[in-house]
């Protein structure tokens, strides 16, 4: 029987909108591209969402690797306001679930810096929500099995219990591997 709901927030909750966000800056499709590989797509992105590596640390490292995009790289960081943005079933869906009893929770990458503070505003359904793991708080991230584990212990849930929403298939099998182990326990 299914007793929670542990959600992934982008591309879930929100739209996780990087194109349309540099776009909206001005960035034509090659420079999209570009900027892609050389912040989001680099190895060093999983530990900025880790909370190991402040915004400072993580551009200086980018720019470092491609300093022909340093200005855009800049501009990209400068503000990220509009990059996520919820999606509008998100608010009426948490509160429904949590409203029928079946309590909320969720698993986010993000990382701690003031970067995050200025897309929080978009996460209108957090106070709906039972609680959940964000990334940079425990220094873990998804695929990794420990997230998933420290979420089940932290609030008291069964991996067969529960259901989880991620639009990242290597995420939702690392979870799946959870109720496996849970099960052979």
């Amino acid at each position: 029987m299914i007793r929670n709901i542990i959600f992934d927030i982008g591309n879930v909750l929100t739209d996780y909108r990087w194109e349309g966000f540099l776009a909206d800056k001005g960035f034509d499709a090659e420079m999209i591209k570009k900027s892609q590989k050389a912040s989001i797509m680099h190895p060093l992105w999983a530990e900025y969402d880790r909370g190991t590596w402040t915004d400072e640390q993580v551009l200086a490292a980018f720019v470092k690797d491609a300093p022909e995009l340093e200005k855009e790289l800049h501009q990209a960081f400068e503000n990220i306001a509009g990059m996520v943005t919820p999606r509008a079933y998100a608010t009426s869906l948490v509160t429904g679930t949590e409203s029928k009893g079946i309590p909320c929770v969720l698993i986010c990458p993000t990382s701690h810096t003031r970067q995050r503070q200025k897309w929080c505003g978009s996460l209108n359904f957090l106070p709906e929500m039972e609680g959940g793991i964000l990334s940079y708080k425990d220094q873990l991230i998804k695929p990794e099995p420990e997230i998933y584990q420290l979420l089940l212990k932290r609030y008291g849930l069964k991996a067969d219990e529960s259901v989880f929403l991620d639009d990242t298939l290597v995420n939702v099998k690392a979870a799946e591997e959870q109720v496996s182990t849970a099960s052979t326990s």
